[in-house]
């Protein structure tokens, strides 16, 4: 037996806007990839896989599964409900399991690793306690669109609902913070059921999901038969946006006389920072990067304003608030950015795209809606642009960016040392040897007050396995037409440097 959640019901309210938007959805796949290339999921009719395997018991089922699927870092600590996984778990080749101290702190490695890498982040704890403890990393992934699969022990199947010893009701609890939840009590479930978490998780929006495995399950023994395709009824993410609501996003780029593409981390989780950059050089908008965003445009880019909201520039947030256009790609509104909506960006027309549809005008009125996978929602939005700026010129952004240079010289932006950077508010030094893998951890897996001051205070260059800065067409020492007066990156040893004021 399995029960889970609906995927379609995980993400409510969505809004009329949002679903004009949208255009017919495409059946789901399973061939999402990370930055490098791998596979999110190994292809559902790989390997030697598709013969049926008899007398495997369901922690083998697991390890099974989970090679299937291309995993090869676990992050977990073992316990009683799932320490039958933990036998054919060490004796596999291509799994390296990371041993923690605590559920929470390797739910929390598997979101970084996440983050860090594209892939999907797997974490594995027991019954109980053992489950209780990932629920805020859990909540975190969810928050933050991180690909997780966690999998949990469970007392035996005919314990369940009898309050034994170390039981919880945890797909009950994560229901509201995971984007899928599974209780499997039927070991020949355990591939389908895998092969459609790692899917689901990586798909659409991404965000965790639990899988919760009955000890006896674990125990049991089965045929092991890997699935041909996936049948998940109503669960088909629109990847493509609608061709007349890009079309209109690119007339009004191409008109707006202040306008401001603002960034989130649907941009990161797309691997669409070469179309970010592409846009960015031809519509010579100036740009604000949420702290999910950091490093999809280098920290160095002319263009970049840096940070928005509480933690951020002024430039930023000035520019924001006196736009008459934002274009917002793969951001919610958050109220760290907003402030008070009601105040936030109040002559401007706003154009959201994002995959999730439940996110655009959840915060914020709407004018131009897009649901889509931001890479395809850039990859067409720049020939539609190229082509208004044909057809009615190119905008004239002088007199916006002679504002942006007085703010930048007015209220300058101090670039620390890569190697001495501290966080205002605890004063600790992030200077070592290993700053930039230290400082890629440090933001990984939660968004607080001394992560936001700490990423305010640190340079990014690169989003990950995006392109490095300096080596874009902008890293040459000439000024763009639209480029603001003081922040052009310096040519220097091959690499770009930015000035104190291009944060």
């Amino acid at each position: 037996m399995v029960q889970g959640t609906h995927p379609a019901a995980a993400r409510p309210g969505v809004t009329p806007a949002a679903l004009a938007a949208a255009p017919k959805p495409a059946p789901a796949t399973s061939g999402a990839r990370d930055p490098k290339g791998r596979a999110f999921a190994a292809p559902l009719t790989s390997g030697g896989a598709s013969v049926p395997v008899e007398d495997v018991t369901g922690a083998e089922s697991v390890v099974r599964s989970l090679e299937e699927v291309g995993v090869d870092t676990i992050f977990g600590i073992p316990g009683g409900a799932v320490l039958p996984l933990y036998d054919p778990l060490m004796d596999s080749a291509k799994l390296r399991h990371i041993l923690v101290r605590h559920e929470q702190g390797g739910g929390h490695a598997a979101s970084g690793y996440a983050h860090a890498t594209g892939r999907v982040g797997v974490t594995v704890a027991t019954s109980g306690p053992g489950a209780t403890n990932l629920v805020t990393p859990l909540a975190d992934a969810n928050i933050d669109s991180i690909p997780l699969v966690a999998i949990t022990g469970q007392v035996g199947a005919s314990a369940i609902g009898t309050d034994a010893f170390q039981e919880a009701d945890i797909v009950g609890i994560t229901m509201p913070v995971t984007k899928h939840s599974y209780l499997v009590t039927d070991p020949a479930e355990i591939p389908r059921v895998i092969a459609e978490a790692f899917h689901v998780a990586s798909t659409g929006r991404p965000g965790p999901v639990l899988v919760d495995i009955a000890k006896s399950a674990l125990v049991a023994s089965s045929t092991f038969s890997w699935p041909q395709e996936l049948q998940l009824p109503g669960y088909h993410p629109v990847t493509k946006p609608h061709s007349k609501q890009i079309r209109e996003a690119a007339r009004l780029l191409a008109t707006a006389r202040r306008p401001v593409l603002y960034v989130g981390g649907g941009t990161v989780r797309a691997n669409a920072s070469p179309e970010l950059r592409a846009l960015v050089d031809l519509s010579g908008a100036p740009v604000v990067t949420t702290l999910m965003a950091r490093g999809a445009l280098p920290d160095s880019h002319p263009q970049n304003l840096g940070m928005p909201g509480m933690h951020g520039t002024v430039p930023a947030v000035a520019a924001l608030q006196k736009a008459d256009l934002v274009v917002s790609l793969g951001a919610r509104f958050d109220d760290r950015v907003t402030g008070k909506l009601s105040t936030f960006a109040p002559h401007a027309t706003i154009v959201h795209a994002d995959i999730d549809p439940a996110e655009i005008g959840k915060n914020r009125a709407v004018d131009v809606p897009i649901v889509g996978d931001l890479k395809e929602v850039l990859a067409d939005l720049a020939p539609e642009l190229r082509a208004a700026h044909e057809a009615k010129g190119l905008p004239d952004l002088a007199a916006w960016w002679h504002q942006i240079d007085d703010w930048r010289e007015t209220y300058p932006s101090a670039t620390p040392s890569r190697r001495t950077a501290t966080c205002r508010r605890t004063g600790s030094s992030s200077g070592s040897a290993s700053w930039p893998a230290r400082r890629r951890s440090s933001r990984a897996a939660s968004v607080s007050t001394r992560c936001g001051l700490r990423s305010s205070s640190a340079t990014s260059t690169r989003a990950r396995g995006s392109t490095p800065a300096g080596s874009g067409p902008w890293a040459t020492p000439s000024r763009p037409r639209w480029a603001p007066r003081s922040a052009c990156p310096t040519a220097t040893s091959g690499r770009s440097t930015a000035t104190a004021a291009s944060r």
